[in-house]
């Protein structure tokens, strides 16, 4: 390339974005990092919902910055005539358009999938909703906490006993966004070859349920209901979370040679000669006893401490970190994992960068999430639109007005 940057894989496709809150724009922004133009279409009347979520920086949702890099905001007013007329200039031009609409809605607005198709053959349209676009839980809302009890997610986390947990993120809404990103890529790659475009249904509920691949196999093949572990594995001990004088360290030591050493970095060479730990099957039937003899001897010193024996013995450890201590984390740093972002109304604020690493074609991570209506006067000059027609648009109310800066430019820390 004669020395210039090397372009992002998804250089050259242009996405429509119409989703709120997690699902669809975490997708979206998955497809941004890659490369792709992502022009974000939101409601004039305060956007993207999350962007009313703290916690604010100068007013701006701290969620919705991260969440919504390197992306375009067009302030579209979709329900009105002349608001769809500039979304179906768009759909002529566009590659991919991501929704999370409930199911329906964007038939009410006449920008269905059928609708955008027949204007544009290779259209790739991705619909993420709570259960899918057919079946008896499809107009049902699809809130994360709902999907992760309805999918069993909850029944298997947290203690034995104790009152149902969810997982600490929105897993569902996160899933259902990396597999909506894979499948619209698969789809780039069909289209490359046939020409045609196609429609993807994507449901938290099933990506939800995708990922109990372990606990579903196990259940078809004994018929025995998984249960919460806590910490602990399905097969395999000790492979938990042991508490130490300060906190807790987590330890994988399920090898023959692991659990030797393990045994030997805290003096429990006996364990190995007693019956009820003898094989793996054995340590899991008693895991509990053994979890209980380990922590007499992790108690007595702090995480760091067993995390620095166990690591120079060779043995898979780590210590449960707080969020502060993760962004800090020196690993992390030589990875170039945290990144600070430009942003209008703040100076820079930092984020987590994307886990893709390529060698030749590197993702791109060029600007926090946008104001609202930020790029009204670009996207639409790219349409064909002088100053005057976006000033009339706007008086009419079809686009919203471009939203000043509100913060004083500072650094986000």
């Amino acid at each position: 390339m004669n020395g210039a940057e090397p372009l992002p894989p998804l250089h050259g496709i242009r996405v429509l974005e119409l989703a709120n809150f997690m699902a669809g724009p975490y997708c979206a922004m998955l497809l941004a990092d890659l490369g792709a133009d992502v022009i974000k279409i939101e409601n004039p009347d305060g956007g993207d919902h999350s962007r009313a979520t703290p916690p604010f920086l100068d007013g701006e949702s701290a969620g919705f910055i991260a969440l919504n890099r390197n992306k375009r905001s067009l302030a579209l007013n979709l329900k009105h005539p002349r608001g769809r007329e500039v979304f179906l200039r768009l759909v002529d031009r566009a590659d991919v358009v991501v929704e999370n609409f409930r199911p329906g809605t964007t038939r009410d607005l006449g920008i269905d999938y059928e609708t955008l198709s027949a204007r544009n053959p290779g259209l790739i349209y991705c619909a993420v909703s709570g259960y899918g676009q057919t079946g008896p839980y499809s107009h049902r809302p699809g809130l994360d906490l709902i999907i992760q009890g309805m999918s069993g997610l909850m029944s298997i986390t947290g203690e034995p006993g104790r009152p149902p947990v969810k997982v600490g993120v929105p897993v569902a809404d996160l899933t259902a966004a990396l597999f909506a990103a894979n499948a619209i890529q698969a789809a780039l790659i069909a289209r490359s070859r046939t020409g045609q475009g196609q429609y993807i249904d994507i449901s938290l509920f099933e990506a939800a349920v995708a990922l109990e691949v372990w606990e579903t196999a196990s259940y078809f093949a004994t018929g025995e209901v998984p249960g919460p572990l806590g910490s602990a594995h399905r097969v395999s001990a000790p492979y938990q979370a042991f508490r130490t004088a300060d906190g807790y360290v987590t330890v994988g030591a399920t090898t023959p040679r692991h659990w030797t050493i393990f045994c030997q970095v805290l003096g429990l060479e006996h364990l190995e000669k007693d019956p009820r730990f003898a094989t793996l099957a054995a340590r899991k039937a008693n895991e509990k006893v053994l979890a209980e003899i380990i922590e007499e001897v992790t108690s007595t010193q702090t995480s760091e401490y067993w995390y620095r024996r166990f690591e120079e013995a060779g043995i898979p450890c780590g210590i449960i970190n707080t969020i502060d201590r993760v962004v800090a984390d020196e690993h992390l740093k030589a990875r170039g994992f945290i990144v600070e972002l430009p942003h209008p109304a703040l100076g820079r604020v930092r984020a987590t960068g994307s886990p893709l690493h390529f060698a030749r074609t590197p993702v791109r991570l060029q600007r926090a999430g946008p104001l609202l209506g930020e790029h009204n006067f670009e996207v639409l000059r790219e349409l064909g639109f002088g100053p005057e027609e976006v000033v009339r648009l706007e008086a009419e109310g079809v686009i919203g007005p471009v939203r000043a800066p509100s913060g004083l430019g500072r650094t986000a820390e």
